[in-house]
């Protein structure tokens, strides 16, 4: 993974990943010719536009001390607790669609430098 810009990194396979305020989780998408899903890019390291929306699905990690019970058989397993993030990408702010499961559904976020999310969140 390589710095494009403090909010933007490449990674192998023509992808391109920025850390998402909303969900916690860091999202990537595909440009260029290839196969599978792709998308179109503005070339702007600084102020991406991406398109189409990028829709992520998936289940948040366990929070630590969830996790720590578990492991010490203090509690039972917690079942995973799904997520959605649905956005677009314009101009280096985020537009959070309504169908998302998160505090920032319907806001419109600047892209935060990589990195700062997972501080925030502890990682």
């Amino acid at each position: 993974m390589s710095a494009l810009s403090c909010i933007l990194r490449s990674v192998q396979g023509d992808g391109l990943m920025f850390e998402c305020p909303g969900c916690g989780v860091p999202h990537r998408v595909w440009v260029g010719a290839g196969a599978g899903p792709r998308w179109t890019w503005n070339g702007n390291a600084e102020r991406p536009t991406f398109s189409p929306s990028i829709l992520v699905r998936g289940t948040q990690p366990l929070a630590d001390e969830a996790h720590a019970a578990w492991m010490r058989g203090d509690a039972p397993l917690p079942a995973p607790v799904p997520f959605v993030c649905h956005s677009f990408v314009v101009d280096g702010r985020i537009q959070f669609l309504g169908d998302c499961t998160h505090e920032l559904a319907g806001q419109t976020v600047d892209i935060p430098d990589f990195d700062t999310v997972l501080l925030e969140n502890g990682a």
